[in-house]
């Protein structure tokens, strides 16, 4: 007797990456890639499933809170899906929490917001620990013909950037031109000469971040005016920027509206399972 099917149901994971061996999230014909990574592990531990995230990350880009919406059979066990999965995947890739979203629940549409954090060290080179996770500044052949970096001064290039706008001289033409805001740009340092650039807002357009930190360190360096600089970003004036390495880049979170958000501030707080290693320590929230 055939055994009858069972039901499909919503279900959501918090999953985090190292980006620097894939080319982006998205499945392709070259890969490895994150969706590959994770669709090969529900398929091995039994549980085969399409993930759709909250949004894709580029090639070498990390992720601290990637957010993924899928069905799955109403008879898996979403409390132990992580430890099912572990074995599957690897040290590169892991998974935090798996639960049942509330209501109509979409990972990018349901999406209130998000923070990219880019790591950079100014005036020494890297710990090795971080040297995969952060951009030499004054190693940097772009950057070399400058002067030195100041935390100050680039602090201060991108606190500027704040604010509603189209962001066009920031980001690919494949990406739609309309408003976002950036809600905040700061900068932390960490320690060691490590300093971590802090974005939030409520949508970007692909490369925005990088194009933002890279031109802001351009500027700070002397190679373009802050002239220039304003110009591109109340204008949109075309801006000979430079876009920051992927290696620095991490998706530190995904925001949700309250009566959504299916991950208390406990999980958001201390995420089970997140690696205490970089890129993945940052400075404390606040």
């Amino acid at each position: 007797m055939a055994r009858p099917s069972l039901k499909r149901i919503p279900a959501v994971l918090w999953t985090w990456y190292r980006g620097g061996n894939f080319r982006g999230f998205q499945r392709q014909v070259e890969g490895p890639t994150v969706q590959d990574a994770l669709e090969d592990a529900l398929e091995q531990a039994g549980s085969p499933a399409t993930v759709m995230p909250s949004g894709r990350t580029d090639r070498g880009v990390h992720a601290r809170m990637q957010v993924i919406s899928l069905r799955l059979n109403e008879d898996v066990p979403l409390d132990s899906l992580p430890a099912r999965l572990a074995p599957h995947l690897s040290p590169d890739v892991g998974l935090c929490v798996a639960k049942r979203p509330p209501g109509a629940f979409h990972a990018q549409w349901s999406a209130s917001g998000k923070e990219y954090r880019y790591h950079l060290t100014l005036g020494t080179p890297p710990a090795e620990a971080w040297r995969p996770y952060a951009l030499d500044v004054a190693a940097d052949e772009t950057l070399q013909p400058g002067h030195r970096v100041t935390p100050e001064r680039l602090e201060a290039l991108l606190a500027r950037a704040v604010g509603t706008r189209d962001f066009t001289a920031f980001h690919e033409r494949s990406s739609p031109q309309k408003p976002r805001t950036l809600q905040s740009a700061t900068l932390r340092e960490l320690g060691g000469g490590l300093f971590e650039a802090r974005l939030t807002g409520d949508g970007f357009a692909r490369y925005q971040v990088r194009y933002l930190v890279g031109s802001a360190l351009k500027v700070a360096a002397g190679l373009l005016s802050e002239e220039q600089w304003h110009a591109a970003l109340d204008a949109g004036t075309s801006l000979a920027g430079f876009k920051a390495p992927a290696h620095g880049l991490v998706l530190w979170e995904v925001r949700y509206p309250s009566a959504v958000d299916p991950f208390g501030p406990g999980e958001r707080l201390h995420p089970p399972g997140l690696p205490d290693a970089p890129p993945f320590t940052g400075a404390p929230p606040g």
